[in-house]
């Protein structure tokens, strides 16, 4: 089999067959094919696409590619979550915890931000002493012990696919529906759990920047992950604005604290209630809401995050620390009216500039700086009334006022976003 064979097939839309698939991916793991080559192969995928046979195809051959968990000395269903990446989710820091307080394991492996978007790792890292590095047998044995842990995905976990994106990143092909989707739920399914909650997001601050094409590519999820026998519910959810009131590693988690003690925002509370009651689903429990609510409001799932925490190296101190910045200025209303934009994309940028992600891998990030937000799509607003507030640790530019004035705007009339646009699921989960 001669590789130029197959960029040409699929150059004139031709469809792969497993043996074709296996021995591209295989070849290129071992460093058998060049980057130039499987550069002008992810070009012809991105412009032909790929059947649903051959992403299911391209999927499991990416998960033989490296290690795979077995999660089987953990009692009960496994249920894990992903989030296609936004600008102040810290969705997984409150619906974990939750989920375990109700006896469900969650075994659950995260990874990190890059660019505009916030990644779970490195929020959690930014307690003093947290771990996200464990063994497998110390993460199974923790999730036997506490019912909860979230670790920092394993390098030998689909080393293919950390192959392949890195190259898809540098050659204008991430956004390949195909691609993204075999991506996804290779690392979902080679971390072992049973059932999969999946949170595509849509707007300015997604990777999808439209409903249709959100659906799409949950969709296919959905299917793959049904076909190789994980039970996968897709929903697809708002990232115009920012999720929530905070972006930033401390900041998002002391806002998570707040919603486990049954604080904060309610609409973030809410919308965590609603993905937690389809978990339960997911791991075969009737839907009790009242119970969830239950459990934020008596500490039951705030005392499980701090549970996982101090088994992981951290403090209940260190969980709770204030932020500590140089500078905090406010940024305000220039009318009166109601707040019609939070655009998540540019808010993410700046905080971003302000230290709080990276623009590249190897760029070192400050837990302390971010931004907290006053106001919400919707809500009404006078002029000089504060809409948010920057946290830095250097002197704020004159830009990032530029780029505030872009993110946000005020109309007269009132509007809001929902949370949840719409719920996937397989014709055979559907009652």
């Amino acid at each position: 089999m001669h590789f130029l064979e197959l960029i040409e097939k699929k150059k004139l839309g031709g469809q792969f067959s497993k043996s074709e698939i296996e021995f591209w991916i295989e070849g290129y793991a071992a460093g058998d094919i060049p980057d130039y080559q499987i550069s002008a192969l992810l070009m012809a995928i991105y412009f032909n696409g790929m059947s649903k046979q051959e992403v299911i195809d391209l999927t499991m051959t990416m998960v033989a590619s490296g290690v795979q968990i077995d999660l089987s000395s953990i009692e009960g269903i496994k249920v894990d979550k992903h989030s296609t990446g936004g600008v102040g989710d810290k969705v997984t820091l409150i619906l974990v915890p939750l989920i375990a307080s109700l006896g469900i394991p969650v075994a659950k492996m995260s990874g990190r931000g890059l660019g505009h978007t916030g990644g779970t790792i490195d929020k959690l890292e930014s307690i003093a002493g947290f771990k996200t590095e464990l063994s497998t047998t110390q993460f199974i044995d923790q999730v036997n012990q506490i019912g909860l842990a979230v670790i920092g995905q394993s390098d030998q976990l689909v080393k293919a696919d950390k192959l392949l994106y890195a190259l898809r990143d540098v050659t204008a092909t991430v956004d390949s529906m195909p691609l993204i989707a075999s991506s996804i739920m290779s690392k979902k399914i080679a971390a072992g759990s049973d059932a999969i909650l999946l949170d595509v997001t849509v707007g300015s601050g997604a990777f999808m920047k439209n409903v249709e094409n959100a659906e799409s590519l949950a969709r296919l999820m959905v299917d793959l992950g049904e076909q190789v026998g994980r039970k996968t519910i897709a929903v697809i959810t708002d990232m115009s604005e920012p999720l929530g009131l905070t972006i930033g590693n401390r900041l998002e988690i002391l806002e998570a604290v707040d919603i486990l003690k049954n604080q904060g925002l309610s609409e973030l509370r809410a919308f965590v209630l609603d993905l937690a009651e389809i978990m339960q689903k997911l791991a075969g429990y009737p839907s009790n809401r009242a119970q969830l609510e239950q459990n934020l409001l008596d500490g039951t799932a705030y005392h499980k995050l701090v549970e996982m925490v101090e088994a992981q190296g951290g403090t209940e101190a260190a969980l709770l620390k204030p932020i500590e910045a140089t500078y905090q200025e406010t940024y305000s209303a220039k009318k009166s009216g109601f707040i019609a934009q939070l655009d998540a994309l540019i808010l993410g940028e700046v905080a971003m500039y302000l230290g709080a992600g990276r623009q590249t891998k190897t760029d070192t990030i400050d837990n302390e700086v971010g931004i907290v937000l006053a106001k919400k799509v919707g809500d009404s607003i006078q002029a000089d009334e504060t809409i948010l507030t920057l946290y830095s640790n250097q002197r704020i530019s004159d830009s990032i006022y530029q780029q505030l004035e872009r993110a946000i705007q005020i109309s007269d009339f009132a509007q809001s976003n929902p949370s949840i646009i719409k719920i996937i699921e397989s014709e055979d989960n559907l009652s």
